[in-house]
């Protein structure tokens, strides 16, 4: 047995003792965790702006309007830290970072990446399509591999890692397959010829959209969120999808489409549930604003079912409502 005086890379323990050290460095030099993230570190100047450092496991990004006070920061991670320093932020774990210096533009895509899937899956040659999940699409369980030719011919098909590369866009640029990447990740277990068609479709409308970016700017920073839920859409279990998108200054900073952890019995049930999720996200939203010095009292949370609305406004208590 052995008494490990410091932590190897690759043990369990090891990004744990990582974050901790890296931690004690950014409160040992002013820095204060953002409680919101914990991956956030805030340090307020004396104008009023800040200094923020985001950390990913051993990525970072500074930010702030001060470069003297970024440039301290710095050599003081280069002091304690063996790291490289890569300049003006260009690309950051896929996404590739765009400056319009003369507009206050800042652009988020992931163009490289998709093209780099695209071409890993051997779909970068396939005709386009238009929108990300087509309403023919009816899928379910039932359709997994039953004779041994269709076996055989999944065995084959990178169903996991193709699901798992769009995952990994929408999570960071793409808000738009967000829906249809929620439906074909639920067959991961056993998927069929149908479920790998639905993933070669999203493939083929990535390739139709592959210049789409998330692009920030302006002195707008009003944040708004819109909920909305389907009523039993999947055909298995008969749950129903919640989805939601909020924005800063009209553009996309947190989207989610999953399955509801219970059954609604009604519309109105599911998309009340799928408003009580947005209501978390927002008051999130919220707390992380302030954090980072932009309070923002009235936020706006937009639902297109009436009876949900007045459900929100009005809990009475009555049979159609008291198991919700």
């Amino acid at each position: 047995m052995c008494k490990l005086k410091k932590s190897l890379y690759g043990l369990k323990q090891a990004p744990r003792q990582w974050y901790l050290k890296f931690d004690k460095f950014m409160s040992e030099q002013g820095y204060t965790r953002c409680h919101s993230d914990y991956c956030v570190y805030l340090k307020k100047q004396i104008d009023g702006n800040y200094i923020i450092l985001l950390l990913y496991v051993d990525d970072m990004l500074v930010a702030g309007s001060n470069m003297q006070e970024i440039s301290v920061l710095k050599r003081k991670l280069a002091n304690s830290f063996a790291m490289k320093d890569l300049g003006v932020a260009k690309q950051i774990l896929g996404m590739r970072i765009t400056r319009d210096m003369k507009n206050c533009k800042l652009t988020l895509s992931q163009n490289e990446y998709i093209q780099k899937v695209l071409k890993r899956f051997n779909m970068h040659n396939a005709k386009p399509v238009s929108t990300p999940f087509a309403s023919h699409f009816k899928l379910s369980k039932e359709m997994y591999p039953k004779t041994q030719e269709d076996m055989d011919y999944m065995s084959k098909v990178p169903y996991a890692s193709a699901v798992g590369s769009l995952m990994y866009a929408m999570v960071c640029t793409r808000p738009d397959i967000a829906h249809a990447v929620g439906v074909v990740s639920r067959y991961m277990n056993n998927p069929g010829k149908e479920h790998w068609m639905v993933v070669k479709w999203i493939l083929r409308y990535l390739k139709c959209t592959t210049n789409q970016a998330l692009c920030f700017g302006g002195s707008n920073i009003s944040l708004q969120g819109y909920v909305d839920a389907d009523m039993t859409g999947d055909r298995d279990n008969r749950k129903s999808t919640t989805g939601y998108v909020f924005t800063i200054g009209g553009i996309a900073v947190s989207w989610v489409s999953k399955i509801q952890s219970v059954v609604a019995l009604s519309t109105t049930e599911a998309e009340y549930v799928a408003a009580i999720e947005a209501s978390k996200e927002i008051i999130l939203l919220q707390r992380f604003m302030g954090e980072l010095g932009k309070e923002h009292d009235m936020s706006t949370l937009y639902s297109d079912s009436q009876s949900a609305i007045h459900l929100a406004k009005n809990l009475a208590f009555h049979s159609g409502t008291k198991h919700i």
